[in-house]
């Protein structure tokens, strides 16, 4: 049976480029991945993550690499970083409100790594696929095509009375 831990895998993401790197989100968690120069050390890197901002930036420089508000709010004390191959900062920062219909049109308030409507278009539609994947776990949406009522996490279904 298709399971929630492969789905991404199996679907792929939407990346969102930005200036400092791109940005990606399923419906638990929004994940950055900013270039930095090859052998950064992470000991040479600052982050900086609040439940509605993010800074980071290189330990003794002024001008930070991404700093901001972010566009809804996260889980702060369950975010993390981590530093790969010396060359690629990874930030996973749990949403705070996890639901299909959270989907962050830009990472920053003022605008900073926006998506532009295709883009969003498209996590819009996969939010909704993953959704359909938790609400039915013996059907695999992983390749899935959908069209029609999908904004906002799609189309709100009855509560059933037990």
């Amino acid at each position: 049976l298709p399971s929630m831990d492969d789905f991404d895998d199996r679907s792929g993401v939407v990346q969102i480029k930005a200036a400092w790197g791109s940005w990606y989100q399923t419906i638990d968690e929004v994940v950055l991945l900013i270039d930095v120069p090859k052998g950064t050390k992470a000991k040479s890197l600052s982050v900086k993550i609040k439940a509605r901002h993010i800074e980071c930036s290189f330990v003794g420089q002024q001008q930070p690499i991404l700093s901001g508000e972010l566009f809804r709010g996260i889980v702060a004390e369950d975010s993390l970083w981590s530093l790969e191959d010396g060359c690629l900062l990874r930030i996973v920062l749990p949403k705070s409100q996890r639901t299909a219909d959270n989907s962050w049109r830009s990472l920053l308030v003022d605008g900073g790594g926006e998506a532009d409507a295709a883009a969003f278009d498209a996590v819009e539609k996969k939010m909704t696929l993953e959704r359909f994947q938790r609400e039915n776990p013996g059907f695999d949406f992983s390749s899935a095509e959908i069209t029609g009522n999908y904004q906002g996490g799609g189309p709100k279904m009855p509560e059933s009375k037990s």
